[in-house]
C-alpha cells in the first residue's frame, strides 16, 4: 500500500499520560542535557490530522463522532524510537556459523574464512528482488511493534553494483507508507570480495557512481577493520563520495582502532559507529566534534562481550546515539528496548541518557528533527505508549516488549 492509499488519520486525544517531551527544540542533546526528558505528569495530548496540536492537563476537546480517545492511566507516552543503524535487509541465516562461534571461532576468523558478511552476500545474490523486499517488510514490522517509528537500513550484502542497487531498491520499496519512516544507507564498503585492490577500485569507479546516479545524496558507509576495508581504502571511497555530494557514515573501531576517528572529524562525517575498541584520546576528540558517535550494545552482547565507553563519551560532551545494528551475524536483534537495557548495563548510561540516545539524538543524525524524536506542538505524532508509568522500566526490564500502542503520523497502529 502506498502512502496515497492511506485514509487520513482520525482525530485522537490521549489522556492522563506521563509525557516525555524531550525538552525544547531539536537535538542533539549533549552532556547533562541528556538527562532532561522534559517529563510532564498527568498530561493530555491532542492529535489532529496526524499532528500534535495541544499538550497539557485536562484538555477541553470538542465532541466529535470521529474522535478517538486513549486513557493512558498514568503510563509513559514518549517519542517513538529512531533506530539509526541497522542491516535489516538480508537473505538467508547464519545459524551454522553461530554454532562455530559457540565452539570458539571469533568474528574476524569467520570473516577471514569467507564466512560472516560474505555468507550473507552469497544468500542475497541468490535471492530475488521480491524476497529481499518482503523479508525486510516482515523485519521492520516487528521492529515497529517494539516502538521503532523510524529506521535506517543499510545495503552492503550485495558487494556488486547490480546487487547493491537491488538492495537499495528493496529498502526503497519499504519506504512508501506513513506508518514507519525508512531511510537507506549505501554500505558499499561492507567487506572485500576477491582481490582487494581490484574490488576497491571497482567499488569507487563503478559502484559508487551508479549508486550516486540512482540515489543522489544517499549516505555512503564502509567497514574500516582488519580483514575488511583498510583506513586508506575507506578514505579513498569516502573522499570521492564527498565530492559527489554524499554524506558519510563509517563502521570503525569494532575490534581495532585503525585511526579513522581523526580522519572522520577532519572530513565532517555524519557518524562513526561501533567504537568498542576506540582509544581514549580518539573518543574524547570525537566527543568534542560535530560528528555523532553511534554505539551498538546488542553487538557486544551477542558477539564478544566488549562495549563502547558510553559514560566517557557522554561526560566529554559527545553527541551519542544508540542503535540495534540488526543483522544476521553480530546482532540478530531489532528491539530498541533491548538496546536501551544493554546500554544502561554495559555502556554506563543512565536510563534517561539511553532514552535520549534512542530518540531525539538519532533523529538529529538522520535529519528527522522536525518529524521524530520529540513530542511537540506542530510535530507529526510519532509516539509510543508504554505499559509502564516510570520510564526507567525501559532499562530495568529486559526480554519483554514494553510498548502498548504505536502511533505513527497519527495512525494508531496496534494495541498489545
Amino acid at each position: 500500500m502506498s502512502e496515497q492509499d492511506f485514509p487520513p488519520p482520525q482525530p485522537l486525544v490521549i489522556r492522563n499520560a506521563r509525557v516525555l517531551t524531550m525538552g525544547d527544540g531539536p537535538g542533539p542533546r549533549r552532556g547533562r542535557s541528556m538527562r532532561d526528558l522534559g517529563a510532564i505528569g498527568g498530561c493530555d495530548v491532542e492529535i489532529l490530522g496526524g499532528v500534535v496540536t495541544r499538550i497539557g492537563p485536562d484538555l477541553d476537546v470538542e465532541p466529535d463522532d470521529e474522535l478517538g480517545e486513549i486513557d493512558a492511566c498514568g503510563a509513559v507516552l514518549m517519542p517513538g524510537f529512531v533506530d539509526c543503524h541497522t542491516h535489516a535487509c538480508w537473505a538467508g541465516e547464519r545459524l551454522d556459523e553461530w554454532d562455530r562461534k559457540l565452539a570458539g571461532a571469533s568474528y574476524l576468523e569467520l570473516l577471514e574464512a569467507g564466512g560472516g558478511i560474505m555468507s550473507t552476500v552469497r544468500a542475497v545474490r541468490a535471492a530475488d528482488d521480491e524476497q529481499l523486499a518482503v523479508d525486510l517488510f516482515a523485519r521492520r514490522a516487528a521492529m515497529l511493534e517494539h516502538g521503532s517509528c523510524a529506521i535506517e537500513v543499510k545495503s552492503g550484502y550485495g558487494l556488486s553494483t547490480a546487487d547493491e542497487l537491488r538492495m537499495l531498491d528493496a529498502i526503497e520499496a519499504n519506504a512508501g507508507t506513513p506508518t514507519q519512516y525508512v531511510t537507506p544507507t549505501a554500505c558499499i564498503g561492507h567487506a572485500i570480495d576477491g582481490d582487494p585492490d581490484t574490488f576497491v577500485a571497482r567499488t569507487i569507479e563503478e559502484t559508487l557512481p551508479a549508486v550516486s546516479e540512482a540515489y543522489p545524496g544517499v549516505a555512503i558507509d564502509a567497514y574500516c577493520e582488519q580483514g575488511a576495508w583498510s583506513l586508506d581504502q575507506c578514505l579513498r571511497l569516502f573522499d570521492r563520495a564527498l565530492e559527489l555530494g554524499h554524506s558519510v557514515r563509517v563502521h570503525a573501531d569494532q575490534f581495532n582502532d585503525l585511526g579513522m576517528i581523526p580522519e572522520a572529524i577532519r572530513r565532517g562525517f555524519a557518524s562513526v559507529d561501533h567504537l568498542e575498541a576506540t582509544k581514549p584520546e580518539h573518543l574524547a576528540a570525537l566527543a568534542e566534534s560535530g560528528t555523532f558517535g553511534v554505539m551498538l550494545p546488542c553487538s557486544g552482547w551477542h558477539t564478544d562481550g566488549r562495549y563502547a565507553n558510553g559514560r566517557a563519551f557522554v561526560d566529554a560532551g559527545g553527541a551519542l546515539a544508540i542503535a540495534t545494528n540488526y543483522n544476521p551475524g553480530s546482532s540478530p536483534c531489532g528491539s530498541m528496548p533491548a538496546a536501551i537495557a544493554l546500554a544502561v548495563r554495559h555502556l554506563g548510561l543512565t536510563p534517561a541518557e539511553a532514552i535520549v540516545a534512542s530518540t531525539v539524538n538519532p533523529a538529529a543524525l538522520l535529519g528527522l528533527e522536525e518529524t521524530h524524536g520529540r513530542v511537540a506542538v506542530g510535530m507529526p505524532a510519532n509516539l509510543i505508549l508504554l505499559r509502564h508509568d516510570d520510564e526507567r522500566m525501559l532499562a530495568y526490564e529486559f526480554g519483554m516488549n514494553p510498548v502498548v500502542h504505536v502511533i505513527a503520523n497519527g495512525y494508531v497502529l496496534a494495541e498489545w
